[in-house]
């Protein structure tokens, strides 16, 4: 289980924008860059080359959650 207070202080390594806990806490989101980190027995892998890249509609959907 991923501990829910750090995300107030994680940011994404690339464009140091919030992140946002997505799939059922698998992944953090970054909006700004466009890409997902996985998230393995509750820590998060915050390496560029380990993360994926989300598409426009994923993106829309979460610009829409607020």
């Amino acid at each position: 289980m991923f501990d829910r207070d750090l995300l107030s202080i994680l940011v994404c390594p690339v464009s140091k924008a919030p992140l946002k806990l997505i799939n059922d806490e698998q992944e953090l989101a970054c909006i700004a860059s466009a890409l997902a980190y996985p998230i393995r027995d509750g820590i998060p892998v915050l390496l560029a080359d380990e993360a994926r890249t989300m598409g426009a509609e994923e993106l829309d959907t979460l610009r829409g959650e607020g």
